[in-house]
């Protein structure tokens, strides 16, 4: 796909994986669109030539608010990066079931009723894009963050679903799978993490290339171990 001269939506614009995409398509050429909740964050991608939409979207206002927003505008790329994670592991705590509701909202619910609400637009554009980032961790899970990989895994279903209903439209449906990457979210956690930089670029490189996936850094091992031994994945993951 040309990215220079498409408008692009992508929700979680303001920091981690999220601001890194913005930055990257920014420079493509494309027009860019954030969302975020950080009213200084917000402030600095408009500073640096985006728009951006306050929007929480752990709840369906802040779908509203993202649907007033982009009110009459013809959008060609939605990438659905928006994520959070929440604790649920019964060995050290019971669980915040609150927490779990705001991270089924944002990591599944919110991408959904934008596909939903914005899917008659991409169908109108000569050539539009659905990019949703789900995980690593949505091949084969970790014990530690239940909820989180149950989302990601959702969304991967989804999202292939989506992929074969919008065959031969011009809505073509990218998958990008990151590994653990260093942001915000995953700050104190130990391991091999890959930039936010270097995972954008990836997710970037897909896009250009209209893949069905993008297998980010060690996930391509992940993926290509679980297409072998499924058994062996989710062996080495659950402890993750």
């Amino acid at each position: 796909m040309q990215i220079a001269g498409k408008m692009v939506l992508v929700t979680g614009g303001t920091d981690g994986i999220g601001r890194q995409l913005a930055l990257q398509l920014l420079a493509r050429g494309a027009d860019v669109w954030i969302t975020g909740r950080d009213p200084e964050r917000l402030a600095r991608a408009r500073a640096e030539g985006m728009d951006a939409i306050a929007a929480d979207l752990t709840g369906p206002d802040g779908i509203e608010a993202v649907l007033r927003g982009l009110a009459g505008r013809s959008l060609d790329i939605l990438i659905n990066n928006a994520g959070m994670g929440t604790d649920h592991d019964f060995r050290i705590a019971t669980p915040d079931v609150a927490g779990d509701d705001r991270t089924l909202w944002l990591n599944v619910h919110a991408p959904i009723r934008l596909i939903v609400a914005l899917m008659a637009t991409l169908q109108t554009r000569p050539e539009a894009m659905i990019v949703n980032v789900t995980s690593g961790l949505a091949i084969a899970p970790s014990a530690g963050a239940p909820v989180y990989c149950a989302t990601k895994a959702a969304m991967r279903s989804y999202t292939q679903s989506l992929r074969a209903q919008m065959k031969g439209t011009r809505v073509h449906v990218l998958e990008a799978l990151p590994p653990l990457v260093d942001t915000a979210m995953t700050s104190g956690r130990g391991g091999r993490k890959l930039s936010a930089q270097d995972c954008a670029a990836q997710i970037v490189a897909a896009i250009e290339a209209s893949a069905d996936e993008a297998n980010v850094g060690m996930v391509r091992i992940l993926k290509a171990v679980n297409q072998v031994a499924p058994w062996l994945a989710r062996r080495i993951m659950i402890g993750f």
